[in-house]
């Protein structure tokens, strides 16, 4: 190695702890404030299905409208592929994936919905669809028929609807339990939020449930919906977004766009009124940037042109869809919202070929990373454990296989977690 050089310093051992001891109130706000990817999967997309209409078959009749959809419209690869322009190399690929996906997992996450799918009815018939909603959702998780995800969207905290909104989440998580208690993938959702208040106040809401069931505290976790022009800036200038995921007191989960609320909120005509506004993607760069290394993940919203009719008609809507979730993918949106049976093929055919397409380049960076090899890319640990999310997300929906990319990468799925999620991965090992 060479001859050995002499260390020296200057300053004691104190100076060093002094300023560590100054600093440990930062310390513990970064910790608290921003505790990093809660390490969890995140699922492609939310399918919201009104309260009446939920059943429990409602997940295969998705999936089964899917495929026959495709066999109307895109009988084969070829013909989807050219319809939405994915590469010859990748059609087979994607097309033999969404089709096995259709059939194994056609929805990964479902929202039984209380609020605008729901609309106002009778107290007696929301109590009776909530309790059924509960009886539903657990015999789901029981017999394996459900999504990795569900749960429901009650009616917001503004005090038109506020009683009828807490009554139906007390029915809905009274009835979990007396089912058998509430399953892991449980998914609340709170709509129409504009002030941090409303957040707290549904905290408390689920404090005293918690509290009179003998649950752990801080069991149950909700989305915020983004729905209004408040959420996003108050009326002092200040991002209320930020604020809703404090006063949400380590419970929020998600941010949800609401692209046609929001978009009407702001103005927008109904013919402008998508995801792609210049509106909509201010509203969710704020939210991007607000929950930033909180554990908070933000959701895109959906597209209301529905992909039926004539196989024209359907490739319409095809192509639209599908470019507007790769646009969202690219702008690390990871969630959507499906309106329609029909929207899933392109879903499922935008993520995988997003995943797909990117596989080998990832893989050979990550790889030569953890070799340290010397390339055309100098990537540095904040690139990796972007990398390694980028597999982790592409094996999580099915659009790449475990062997592959053990494989590309010479790395276990344990290995890539801990490039994904560093700093939980070591408190993990540090606490374990």
């Amino acid at each position: 190695m060479g001859q050995q050089e002499k260390v020296a310093t200057s300053l004691a051992g104190a100076v060093s702890e002094g300023i560590s001891a100054s600093l440990a109130p930062v310390d513990a706000e970064l910790a608290r404030h921003y505790p990093g990817d809660p390490g969890t999967r995140q699922p492609i997309h939310t399918v919201y299905v009104p309260g009446d209409v939920f059943a429990a078959d409602t997940i295969r009749s998705w999936g089964d409208q899917a495929l026959a959809a495709l066999d109307e419209h895109a009988q084969d690869a070829a013909t989807f592929a050219k319809v939405l322009g994915i590469s010859d190399e990748l059609a087979v690929p994607v097309y033999d994936r969404v089709r096995a996906k259709l059939l194994r997992e056609p929805v990964e996450d479902l929202r039984v919905d209380f609020e605008d799918g729901f609309g106002v009815r009778s107290d007696e018939e929301e109590d009776q669809a909530a309790a059924r909603a509960a009886r539903l959702v657990s015999e789901a998780f029981s017999n394996g028929t459900n999504a990795p995800y569900m749960g429901i969207r009650m009616k917001c905290m503004e005090s038109n609807v506020r009683d009828r909104g807490i009554r139906t989440t007390d029915i809905f998580l009274s009835g979990l339990l007396e089912h058998g208690g509430l399953p892991e993938g449980l998914v609340l959702t709170l709509p129409k939020v504009t002030y941090a208040e409303q957040v707290s106040a549904f905290v408390k809401l689920l404090e005293a449930f918690e509290s009179t069931r003998g649950l752990r505290p801080g069991r149950i976790g909700f989305e915020i919906q983004i729905e209004t022009s408040q959420s996003i800036l108050a009326s002092d200038g200040t991002a209320t977004v930020a604020r809703m995921i404090e006063a949400s007191k380590g419970r929020a989960t998600g941010l949800h766009y609401g692209t046609f609320d929001y978009s009407a909120c702001v103005g927008v005509s109904a013919a402008y009124q998508a995801s792609d506004h210049p509106a909509a993607d201010h509203a969710k760069a704020i939210m991007q940037v607000a929950a930033a290394g909180t554990g908070v993940r933000v959701s895109d919203g959906s597209t209301n042109v529905l992909p039926i009719g004539t196989t024209e008609k359907v490739h319409e809507g095809w192509k639209l869809h599908y470019g507007l979730t790769r646009r969202a993918l690219a702008r690390a949106y990871y969630q959507g919202w499906d309106m329609h049976p029909a929207h899933l093929p392109t879903r499922y055919a935008a993520v995988f070929t997003f995943y797909r397409e990117g596989l080998e380049a990832a893989a050979a960076r990550l790889k030569a990373y953890v070799a340290k090899i010397e390339g055309d890319v100098m990537d540095e640990p904040a690139t990796a454990k972007a990398l390694a999310g980028y597999l982790v997300r592409g094996l999580d929906c099915g659009a790449v296989g475990a062997d592959e990319v053990t494989a590309l990468t010479g790395l276990t799925r344990a290995e890539l977690d801990a490039f994904a999620i560093p700093r939980r991965s070591a408190t993990l090992t540090a606490t374990a």
